[in-house]
Parts: C-alpha cells; sequence; structure tokens
C-alpha cells in the first residue's frame, strides 16, 4: 500500500477569529506527525478538519491510495480516537463493535472483536453496557472502536486522557504497530504521549 496524506493552506475560522492558518504538511506511510499546541490553540478543530468532520475556512486535504486518484471519502481510511466521541452506553462493548461494523459495512466476526476487546483489556467485560465502564475503559473502548476497520491512518486527539499506566502502555503498543505500518498523527500537549515523530505542526505559531 502507498499513501498519500496532504494537507494544502489549512485555516479555520470561527466568529471571525482565525483559529490557524498556513498548515501544509506531506505523510507517506511509516511516517508520522505531532501536532502540538496549548489549550485552545485548535488541535481539535484540525484533527476534525483532517478526519473529515468539519471543513476548512480554506484549503484541502488530499488522501490518495497508491497512484490512483484521491480517495471519495477519507472517514472510511481513518480511525479516531478523541474525547469529544461517544460510545453507545447503552449497548455491551462486543455489541458497540458489532455496530461500528455495520455502520462501516463490515461483516463482523466474534474471533476478530474477541481480540480487539483483548488488545485493549475489555474482554472480560465484553458483555457488561459501556454505562457501567470507568472514564478510563471508555477511552480503551475507543481504541477498539477506531482499530475495528484496520485503518491506513490513525488519529488520535489527547491519546493517554483517562488512562492509567496499563492503559498508557496499550496506546504506546498500538501506536508503535501504527508507525510500522501506516500513518500516524497525534495531538497533543504532552510531548511523552509520543517517542518518535517525522514531522509537527505546532500551532502555536501558526496564527
Amino acid at each position: 500500500m502507498s499513501l498519500h496524506f496532504e494537507a494544502r493552506g489549512l485555516k479555520k475560522v470561527f466568529n471571525r477569529r482565525v483559529i490557524f492558518q498556513n498548515i501544509s504538511f506531506v505523510l507517506h506511510e511509516r511516517q508520522t506527525l505531532l501536532v502540538t499546541g496549548r489549550n485552545g490553540s485548535g488541535k481539535s478543530t484540525l484533527v476534525k478538519i483532517l478526519s473529515d468532520v468539519l471543513s476548512p475556512t480554506e484549503g484541502t486535504v488530499l488522501l490518495k491510495h497508491g497512484s490512483d486518484a484521491a480517495v471519495g471519502k477519507r472517514v472510511d481510511w481513518i480511525g479516531l480516537v478523541s474525547p469529544y466521541l461517544q460510545l453507545y452506553d447503552e449497548f455491551s462493548a462486543e455489541e458497540n463493535l458489532r455496530l461500528a461494523c455495520a455502520m462501516r459495512g463490515l461483516r463482523w466476526n466474534d474471533g476478530e472483536i474477541h481480540a480487539l476487546l483483548k488488545k485493549v483489556f475489555l474482554y472480560e467485560r465484553r458483555n457488561d453496557p459501556v454505562r457501567t465502564f470507568s472514564s478510563g475503559m471508555k477511552q480503551r473502548m475507543k481504541y477498539a472502536f477506531a482499530l475495528i476497520h484496520r485503518p491506513p491512518i490513525l488519529i488520535l486527539d489527547e491519546p493517554t486522557s483517562n488512562l492509567d499506566a496499563e492503559g498508557i502502555r496499550m496506546v504506546k503498543d498500538i501506536m508503535s504497530e501504527q508507525q510500522q505500518q501506516g500513518i500516524l498523527i497525534v495531538a497533543t500537549n504532552d510531548l511523552t504521549d509520543l517517542d518518535t515523530y517525522d514531522l509537527q505542526v505546532d500551532l502555536n505559531v501558526a496564527h
């Protein structure tokens, strides 16, 4: 797989206030982008734009696969973990993943779902409603949700939020795996979240 993920001159304005501007970068497979900036600098906004959840005021985001033209729906290629994403609290962990498969048009099987729940240390709670989970368990559940379709691009917004030491080690392992096989984008204030990266966007200077 040959991936090309590019941002060209991204700018976002809210209520006449420039959140950021002139954001440009090019990423290929096995490359990592670190997005930094103080609170309110626009990290989550940039993540939403890159994930095709929000449109930029100016600029474009381009994703190409091999020599093909730009892909249509970036969301199909991206796994997103972010504090503002919501799970289905009334359903169990396993039911949440089955629903994630259905929404993406994927055929699910118990073996793959169970393996993913083991990966995020939730297998023993697979039949419990997500509403009974702690904040850290819900964060781990978001990783399972993001990884269910084996995305070539993984975007993490504050990746270790609410996690204990075991959860942080889990995230480090997931990031390391992604760096070896796809594209990783991490937005964080905590520079210990990411050990190595290829490019950095500092939103403190992008105004």
